[in-house]
């Protein structure tokens, strides 16, 4: 980015405003229009100092003002990022891929199935796999319903009650994405590409309504699941039931951040004392 920084425009020296305002009206410009999409990086403080002729001082107070609009997380030692207020599932893909350039990689989920995650963990692997990044250890955990006892979603649309042959339908799916989780990660493993590679899954009876990815403890994206009305094919037969669309929830991005006090520092560690809470006490263990 250090290389083409003209789309973030030049200082007005007429301009009555604090260059520090100036700069962060600009900045904010560029993520309103896209220009710097959710997710990403912004140039760093010296490359802005350089591009404005202004003191590092001066961009610290633009960021600043950005990050009370909480257009911005800032992350000890990584820079500023756009915050990815809605994030939708196919664009967790570049931030699992940047998860793995830790040398330790830690993902929980918290959800139906799991689908989402085991497509976007497989382009993270083969960058493993091709030698692009090298993460000493990977650690997966997978807090999915147990869909062979009676669940309020999904449901029969007809009568809105539980149905053993639309749970069975929902495990097929569930077990599908699980395995095809542990299958590709222990695959690393058994290559011996990474030291360790583990996928821990639990399962409980809380009927899914949420999703939620958290990565390496900084990051936490997180979802209402819709329940719809659709009709899907069971026995060969149509039938119509309220499913749960996890491809339609829109993910809300929170990171930790300097601030302790901030908002979505406080998310991510209220997500993962939830997460411990549930894996720790009815969560019970996952036979592939």
């Amino acid at each position: 980015m250090a290389e083409n920084l003209e789309f973030l425009g030049d200082l007005d020296p007429d301009d009555p405003r604090q260059a520090s305002q100036q700069i962060a009206n600009m900045l904010r410009a560029a993520i309103l229009t896209r220009k710097l999409a959710p997710g990403d990086k912004l140039p760093s403080q010296p490359e802005l100092a350089n591009r404005y002729g202004v003191a590092r001082e001066t961009i610290k107070r633009a960021l600043e003002v950005l990050r009370n609009e909480r257009l911005i997380v800032t992350r000890q030692g990584s820079g500023a990022f756009v915050r990815a207020q809605t994030q939708r599932p196919v664009e967790l893909r570049p931030l699992i891929e940047a998860a793995f350039e830790h040398e330790h990689v830690a993902i929980d989920f918290a959800g139906f199935s799991g689908e989402t995650l085991r497509d976007a963990i497989a382009e993270a692997l083969d960058m493993v796999r091709a030698g692009r990044s090298a993460p000493e250890t990977i650690c997966v955990r997978l807090l999915i319903s147990d869909m062979s006892v009676p669940m309020a979603l999904p449901a029969l649309a007809a009568t809105g009650a539980d149905d053993p042959a639309v749970r069975k339908r929902a495990e097929r799916i569930t077990r599908r994405a699980a395995d095809g989780i542990i299958d590709q990660v222990q695959e690393l493993a058994d290559l011996g590409l990474v030291k360790s590679a583990t996928v821990e899954v639990r399962t409980h009876s809380i009927a899914p309504t949420f999703k939620l990815y958290m990565l390496n403890g900084r990051e936490a994206f997180f979802g209402f699941y819709p329940a719809v009305k659709r009709e899907v094919t069971i026995g060969r037969e149509p039938v119509e039931i309220f499913d749960l669309m996890g491809r339609d929830a829109t993910l809300f991005h929170y990171a930790v951040d300097e601030d302790e006090a901030s908002h979505g520092t406080q998310f991510v560690e209220s997500a993962r004392l939830w997460f411990n809470s549930v894996w720790d006490s009815v969560a019970r263990e996952y036979r592939s």
